[in-house]
């Protein structure tokens, strides 16, 4: 399998919207659930959005239920986050990963293959 690649994160204000892309054409076709997680400095890593092969199951984080969508093209060659209404706290490396969530909180995760993550600062 290739590599993951994220793409998308940068800086913006509280209450502002991104879209966080991952190259992930085999792994789509390959993986039973592709996963957004994310790290913020000091803290844990917390899983934020999973989706399950086929596109049509998903499921979220707590923290991010109702303001972040997963979601993958209808080529199922990229894996997307939307992050809308963004919160200082959302800050974090986000990292997207080939990987099902075994257990939300504790975060329990399958092995598989990250993504070198990228960086989201959200200013107040």
């Amino acid at each position: 399998l290739g590599a993951l690649v994220e793409s998308g994160g940068g800086p913006v204000q509280a209450g502002g919207s991104l879209r966080l892309s991952c190259a992930a054409s085999e792994y789509i076709h390959n993986s039973s659930c592709m996963t957004w997680l994310r790290q913020a400095p000091g803290k844990e890593r917390e899983g934020v959005a999973t989706i399950y092969r086929g596109g049509e199951a998903t499921n979220y984080g707590d923290s991010v239920k109702g303001r972040f969508t997963i979601s993958q093209d209808n080529d199922k060659t990229t894996l997307y986050l939307d992050m809308n209404n963004l919160k200082p706290e959302d800050t974090a490396v986000y990292y997207c990963a080939a990987v099902c969530v075994g257990s939300w909180n504790p975060l329990v995760v399958t092995e598989g293959d990250w993504g070198q993550g990228t960086q989201v600062t959200v200013s107040s």
